[in-house]
């Protein structure tokens, strides 16, 4: 008779697991964001140990976007994108939220991104003076 395995039955800790899911490049910037109050897992806020079970409803909040997905599978390792996107699935309200975040961005992009250029150079501003004292002496 085999035994199952205790480590497939119980959970996987949440930062492991939100890193092999591919929500972070890196277990440390998982704990990071989670020690920041960043996800909550069943509307409550977590630490990096607790342990994820299948059906938890885990929010994560990415820039201004806070994606809602439910676990559908539990990894101890990180494997390619494909294997990580089975283990959760992404609700509906999640997908039309992220959806409405970037068709705003589109449309009204951030303000500070149109200006092309910084603080005036030296040169910059030598061209200005002498601009102003060419222009000012022609009266």
């Amino acid at each position: 008779m085999s035994h199952p395995d205790p480590k497939a039955s119980a959970g996987v800790r949440l930062d492991k697991w939100l890193w092999a899911a591919r929500f972070y490049k890196t277990r440390s910037l998982a704990t990071e964001e989670i020690g920041k109050g960043r996800v909550q897992v069943n509307d409550l806020d977590a630490k990096p140990s607790r342990e994820v079970r299948l059906g938890d409803r885990i929010d994560v909040r990415q820039g201004p976007v806070v994606r809602t997905i439910v676990v559908k599978g539990l990894s101890h390792q990180r494997g390619p994108a494909p294997v990580a996107q089975a283990l959760y699935e992404e609700t509906p309200e999640s997908v039309v939220r992220r959806e409405q975040a970037a068709q705003r961005q589109r449309e009204a992009p951030e303000p500070s991104l149109s200006i092309e250029q910084g603080r005036p150079t030296k040169r910059d501003r030598r061209q200005l003076a002498d601009w102003n004292r060419w222009s000012a002496s022609k009266e």
